[in-house]
């Protein structure tokens, strides 16, 4: 079966992480744009921490979190329009395909011998593009901004000033009823002074002198001095610097388009994701309302009269403009980080580190502790949650309704000081920062709460995070709740009509039961949430489900070509003709010579259709012949 490069117990805790907003001045982003990047592009291949930090739960006990990475990205003010995310995700398969000579796994079910595809990085851009474009919602707080670096340049003229303009623009956008988008964690969040020095053109001794400034007014802990830039951009021909942005633009460079056929893309930075989406943000684009750049509309966001859908689940074949042949083909020469050296990176690297452990983490363990002692307030506790676990779990429990008992207030809201909040933030804070033992607990209890009010949108988050939580506490783990995330797609899916979270619950269970060897109930779940809303989705999770048959102890070799060919039919229909053609080719292998000519046929005209409409000729003859081969022995057997 195909295998993914990410285990399930690395690909969670990289899938929600501490987000970071970025508000630069126009100075400061400058800089960076002499090395072809944004700011937050600039930190994207240093945001992963190299060693273990520490911090204490509200029990005061030491917690360890191990290979913590953070998602820093740009503010904008718009969510992204789901014809867009569409789009996207369209263009992240399509331009993912099997590597020419890749050896295949050799599988060998009785009479068969069948080549597998060794791996499906198709499948995994899809799942990470998805998770990682999910606006943020009022239901959860995974995604919300926790800390907001604000970041100017030596070169200002009174950069401290600037420094006060940036937070107050911050102030106003997280709580100016003018906009409702992005999502902030807390009214509080941690701001994080950024002096950035170009050290080729700059007047050090007066960087450092601003440098002491800010310390007096926003303490040690609160501030940075960012040296880059070290040389000019024009490298020496025999010069080797490494470049480790080209792993996380280069890949994704079908997405750095400028318009749709739909409509046009505004580009700026993707809050809500942690690949790059378009690498131009804020370079020529006018400023608005006094902001330093333009982040009024999402790099998602398409023009409002040309996109009706309001679903991510719409139609998936979306032609591209072709203007996006010109722009990609602008994108693949580009060096990242020509004015950086070695020095230059590990300065980055180490900016990272100091602001993580000395301003986010700091904060991150005041603000449980602030909602440890609220709830303990409100519900009159005499200890904290965590310790309290066991109190409240081991009670008379109370039958809880079927889902189709409860009624549809999938729309219910909670004000922002509501308890039940409260420790929903707490669990998805927990959750973050790999607390999983102190998650489940917040979430089980939030999960009863909601139930309780029958607020089934709030109820089914608190189902899907309280089940991964169990699955990836550490030590002798609880058993995987499947039951839970079984009723939060169902909830999501026929009460919220969200398809959406209703697939990320199965990208997320389907890999957990994969990782058991539930090879069965993966598939079941998979195949579940096929539709007629959308045929990529369809396609990817069937072909997903006939790895899981062929995987089995015993495989299902008929179970997994009948759905690799419905996956191909599916493809075909979302316009993805070389995954089409692949999936059918994969399932040839089983019908071959087996007898089934009709079947066999079926196929083969497929097969070669698919081949013609890509100019394989050779391959289209080849597929057609053996129809014609086949219809000629029937014609001479009967007469």
């Amino acid at each position: 079966m195909a295998q993914c490069v990410q285990s399930v117990q690395e690909l969670i805790p990289d899938s929600f992480v501490p987000c970071v907003a970025a508000l630069c001045s126009d100075e400061a982003e400058r800089l960076t744009r002499l090395n072809q990047l944004s700011f937050a592009e600039l930190l994207k291949p240093f945001s992963r921490l190299t060693s273990e930090v520490h911090m204490r739960d509200p029990n005061n006990q030491l917690h360890i979190i191990k290979n913590l990475k953070i998602a820093v990205s740009n503010i904008i003010t718009q969510p992204p329009q789901p014809g867009a995310i569409r789009k996207l995700l369209n263009d992240v398969v399509s331009g993912s395909q099997p590597a020419e000579g890749l050896v295949a796994n050799v599988i060998t079910a009785g009479d068969y011998d069948l080549n597998i595809s060794a791996t499906t990085p198709w499948f995994e851009s899809y799942r990470e593009t998805f998770l990682q474009s999910m606006p943020a919602s009022d239901h959860e707080f995974l995604n919300h901004y926790l800390a907001c670096m604000l970041v100017a340049s030596s070169s200002e003229a009174e950069p401290v000033e600037q420094f006060s303009k940036l937070s107050q623009e911050q102030h106003r956008i997280q709580h100016n009823s003018d906009y409702s988008y992005p999502k902030w964690f807390i009214p509080n969040t941690l701001k994080y002074y950024v002096l950035l020095h170009d050290v080729s053109a700059g007047d050090e001794q007066r960087a450092e002198s601003i440098y002491e400034e800010m310390k007096q007014k926003y303490g040690t802990q609160g501030c940075y001095l960012l040296k880059i830039n070290s040389r000019a951009s024009n490298r020496a021909s025999d010069e080797q610097i490494p470049d480790p942005w080209s792993q996380y633009l280069q890949k994704n460079s079908i997405q750095n388009q400028d318009s749709y056929e739909d409509g046009p893309c505004t580009i700026t930075s993707n809050k809500n994701s942690h690949i790059n989406l378009l690498s131009l943000d804020g370079l020529d684009n006018e400023v608005k309302d006094g902001l330093p750049n333009n982040f009024r509309a999402h790099p998602l966001q398409l023009d409002q009269s040309s996109d009706p859908s309001n679903s991510i689940d719409g139609p998936d074949h979306v032609k591209s403009a072709s203007s996006l042949h010109e722009t990609k083909k602008g994108n693949t020469g580009i060096i990242h980080g020509a004015c950086l050296t070695l020095t230059d990176h590990d300065r980055i690297r180490q900016f990272i580190q100091e602001f993580t452990f000395r301003g986010l983490l700091p904060h991150i363990e005041k603000t449980i502790r602030q909602l440890n002692d609220q709830l303990i307030s409100r519900k009159g506790l005499s200890r904290s949650l965590f310790s309290a676990t066991k109190k409240w779990f081991s009670g008379s429990k109370v039958p809880e309704k079927s889902i189709n008992e409860l009624k549809n207030t999938s729309g219910l809201l909670y004000p922002p000081e509501a308890p039940e909040l409260q420790i929903r933030k707490m669990a998805d804070l927990c959750f973050l920062v790999q607390h999983y033992d102190l998650a489940y607990s917040c979430y089980h209890t939030a999960k009863k709460d909601f139930l309780n009010d029958q607020a089934m949108l709030y109820a089914a988050g608190a189902l899907e995070m309280a089940a991964v939580s169990a699955f990836l506490q550490p030590g002798a783990p609880r058993p995987y709740p499947a039951h839970y995330m079984d009723t939060a797609i169902q909830t999501y899916r026929d009460i919220c009509k969200n398809m959406v979270l209703a697939e990320r619950c199965v990208l997320l269970s389907a890999e957990i039961l994969k990782s058991q060897s539930k090879y069965s109930e993966a598939a079941a779940l998979l195949i579940r949430l096929t539709s007629e809303d959308s045929d990529l989705r369809s396609a990817l999770l069937l072909e997903q489900a006939a790895h899981c048959f062929i995987n089995m102890k015993s495989p299902m070799v008929r179970k997994y070509a009948f759905h690799m060919i419905l996956a191909g039919h599916r493809f075909s229909k979302a316009g993805q003709k070389k995954h089409a053609l692949r999936c059918y080719c994969q399932a040839m292998q089983v019908y071959k010579g087996k007898g089934w000519s009709l079947a066999e046929d079926h196929i083969n005209f497929t097969i070669g259709r698919q081949s013609y409409t890509l100019r394989q000729l050779d391959n289209a003859v080849s597929a057609f012949r053996h129809i014609l081969i086949n219809e000629k022995s029937i014609f001479i057997t009967i007469f």
